[in-house]
């Protein structure tokens, strides 16, 4: 629940309220509830109490909303209470149309110094139009202990925009600057960014690096183009996801909320003539493979969502994939069959069954259309993350030519391929009884496959040996593994057999196989005295039977649990007993 007091509320009962909150706080620390500011707004926050680490910035997210009748303006001053930093708080100032709500973001810095388990409560006042105090709410964020210093850390030590604040339907540059605060290198630094009504271009969105030394520092930056709903909103946010590795392959992944003012909008009377131009604008605004991972050779469909973002419609509109496109005169009138496609890029990605140019037709003003085309990976293609970049080529309703390029990107790995079998005929087994499961896994690639762990798992079964590492494996080589197993239910048995292993961009992934054996039902175990003779009387001589199969099983499962599994032998008159002959269970072949 979020602390607020009343406009006009008599000071004992702000105490009870304050009190009754901080209790319900300290036993439910993650839950936020929305409370009245004063009559007709109600505020929610996406968490009462955060931790950080030391250096880092927690991000509160703070919706209000205006349920009066009137429209309301409210400002937002932030304090702490032990000695951190005052929190930065994005808009301070939110107006709120009638029945609307609007977001804030309160990033509190966690000071560097800080030790494990110190905190600092945040105070964030609430101030009318009169700037008179009407409330506040009360976040604690605590600081938690870093990470390991021999592993790297990646951290966002600064960010801006270009312009500052942003303006909707225009674009603007985002520029972050990533510090590695750990004491080894990071590996494979990707940077996802992604943000609601806030479209990439240039990279589609993902920015990487091979390496980020300790102590180091590098600048990603992204153009983005600001939608149309961001108007009447204060602030945007972006949500930057930064994955990488240590040298060992152990994969980490950091989210970072990044915060941006917008430009309010600007109202014009009305004049002889526009103050601006009404255009089309068309963005690329969500695109997806049927098939995950791509690979060299991969053959996938490709589905793209385009958006008119602009203020007009988009007239006869062409897509040409792998760009390319020149607008030619933007003043004269589209000329037929002016359109070519064939100084795009295809180098990595090539479409199939079709040309790379595609007629849509028109994209009214916020009207989304989907296309989709059938695409090959080109075999020749290393691991790694590439942009296709995609052209949509227009007229207006003057008859102009414009040209929106975009940028859309693919990461292309090149996994293992092997293939998990038994190097031998597995036979069948008994329930209760162990046996050998011969294993093996063969690499079918062209190239050497670093694998990790190979294990073993099954129901109603036990296992031992069902773990080996495997490691680096040649074109065509193998590796076996000789796993014991006892069935404990008959009929067939699946075995699930995993590798472990990391990607191109050192992300954990496995493999997975399943195998299935044959378990046949214990054999029934003989009734009456021992001997495999059944019962004896006293007295009589013990006549040596003919040995089965089944009785030799017996004797070996006797053997076992040390209950004797020799062969009873008859005893002459006057002589003494003659000992039995062990059973010796015959040696088992050595692992592949």
């Amino acid at each position: 629940m979020v602390i607020m007091s009343g406009k006009h509320s008599f000071n004992i009962l702000f105490v009870v309220v304050m009190v009754t909150a901080l209790l319900g706080a300290a036993l439910n620390p993650g839950q936020a509830e929305a409370a009245p500011l004063y009559a007709g707004v109600t505020v929610t926050a996406d968490s009462l109490a955060k931790s950080g680490i030391p250096g880092s910035v927690v991000a509160y997210t703070l919706t209000l909303e205006n349920t009066d009748a009137a429209e309301i303006t409210l400002t937002l001053e932030g304090t702490t209470a032990g000695g951190w930093p005052a929190p930065s708080i994005v808009p301070s100032t939110v107006v709120i149309p009638v029945g609307e709500s609007r977001t804030a973001v309160v990033n509190v810095p966690v000071p560097a110094e800080a030790t494990a388990g110190q905190n600092d409560v945040a105070t964030i006042i609430v101030k009318d139009d009169t700037l008179a105090e009407v409330g506040l709410v009360m976040l604690t964020t605590t600081a938690k202990a870093p990470p390991s210093q021999g592993r790297p850390i990646i951290a966002v030590s600064s960010y801006s925009s270009s312009p500052n604040p942003i303006k909707p339907y225009q674009e603007f540059s985002l520029a972050v600057i990533f510090e590695n605060r750990g004491s080894s290198t990071a590996y494979n630094v990707i940077v996802a960014f992604e943000g609601t009504d806030l479209y990439p271009r240039g990279t589609g969105g993902v920015s990487t690096t091979s390496s980020l030394g300790g102590g180091s520092k590098t600048t990603f930056t992204q153009t983005f183009l600001a939608g149309g709903n961001l108007t009447w909103q204060e602030a945007a946010i972006i949500k930057a996801t930064a994955s990488y590795s240590d040298g060992s392959g152990q994969a980490y992944t950091e989210t970072f909320t990044l915060t941006l003012g917008i430009t309010a909008p600007v109202y014009y009377a009305a004049t002889a003539t526009p103050v601006t131009q009404d255009k089309p604008q068309l963005v690329i605004t969500g695109y997806e493979t049927d098939v995950d991972p791509l690979q060299p050779g991969s053959i996938f469909d490709l589905k793209i969502d385009v958006t008119n973002l602009g203020k007009a419609d988009a007239k006869a509109v062409t897509m040409v994939l792998g760009g390319g496109v020149s607008p030619g005169d933007q003043s004269g009138t589209p000329q037929a069959g002016g359109v070519s496609g064939s100084s795009g890029d295809l180098t990595n990605f090539a479409p199939m069954g079709s040309s790379n140019l595609v007629f849509i037709g028109d994209i009214k003003q916020g009207e989304t259309i989907s296309t989709s085309g059938t695409f090959v990976t080109n075999v020749s293609t290393q691991p790694g993350v590439y942009t296709l970049k995609v052209s949509y080529l227009y007229s207006d309703a003057k008859g102009n030519r414009i040209v929106d390029d975009q940028v859309i990107t693919l990461l292309v790995f090149s996994l293992p391929q092997v293939e998990i079998s038994f190097y031998r005929d597995a036979g069948e087994f008994l329930v209760g009884m162990p046996g050998t499961l011969p294993l093996q896994v063969t690499n079918l690639s062209k190239k050497t496959a670093v694998l990790g762990n190979m294990k073993v798992s099954a129901e109603n079964a036990s296992l031992f040996n069902d773990v080996l590492l495997v490691g680096a494996l040649e074109p065509g080589g193998y590796y076996t593994l000789d796993t014991e197993i006892t069935p404990m239910q008959e009929g067939p048995l699946e075995l699930i057999v995993t590798i472990n292993y990391t990607d191109d961009f050192n992300q954990p992934r496995s493999v997975i196989q399943t195998l299935t054996v044959n378990v046949m039902p214990a054999p029934e175990m003989p009734e009456g005295l021992e001997g495999e003779g059944g019962v004896v009387e006293p007295g009589e001589p013990v006549v040596e039977q003919p040995q089965t199969f089944w009785s030799v099983i017996w004797r070996f499962v006797k053997g076992l649990f040390g209950l004797g599994s020799g062969v009873k032998q008859e005893i002459p008159q006057g002589g003494e007993e003659i000992a039995p002959e062990e059973f010796i269970s015959p040696a088992r072949p050595g692992k592949g």
